[in-house]
């Protein structure tokens, strides 16, 4: 699923192994978004889980440290009024823009555009032109995160497929076990 959609920003800057995720619930909690919301943008592609997409019925995607930064910096965006269509733009930009420290990238916005600032004085220079509205400072929300994630269940992705091709479905693994034994 990543190679699909790209990662938003190609350092290693995620402090988990990349076959650990969070389902939609704690990614929902971590983020302050609602499931529906989540599942929306997962279809339409804004941010798609990266550890582990959902295939079919009943199985769980997984979600990133990385991804929930994303949905919880892309909720403050909607916060402040920015369209999904103006987020959307930004989040694209930063996909393929990359950065090597996330963490002092600072998201500027007038309420219509999004702009990224990687150091004071182009916050400042912003803010002089009257451009400037708010700003989300992603080392902050990123600390943030993390302190929440600390607290929420994570789970790591299986590595067997059951006989049906399902990776790590744990209903298919119920069924195998009742079966043999």
């Amino acid at each position: 699923m990543a190679d699909e959609q790209g990662l938003l920003f190609t350092d290693d800057v995620s402090p988990l192994p990349s076959d650990t995720g969070y389902r939609g619930p704690t990614a929902c909690n971590a983020a302050g978004i609602t499931y529906r919301q989540l599942d929306y943008w997962a279809r339409t592609g804004l941010v798609e889980p990266t550890v582990r997409g959902a295939k079919g019925s009943g199985s769980q995607r997984l979600y990133s440290f990385r991804d929930i930064l994303i949905l919880k910096v892309i909720k403050r965006l909607l916060d402040a009024g920015i369209s999904l269509q103006q987020i959307r733009s930004a989040v694209q930009h930063l996909r393929e823009r990359g950065t090597d420290d996330l963490t002092r990238v600072t998201l500027m916005s007038d309420g219509a555009s999004v702009y990224e600032c990687t150091s004071n004085d182009e916050v400042i220079d912003l803010l002089q032109g009257g451009q400037g509205v708010f700003g989300i400072a992603i080392g902050g929300v990123w600390r943030e995160i993390e302190g929440t994630l600390a607290e929420l269940p994570s789970e790591r992705t299986s590595t067997d497929t059951s006989s049906d091709g399902a990776e790590g479905d744990e209903l298919a693994a119920r069924r195998a076990a009742r079966q043999t034994g």
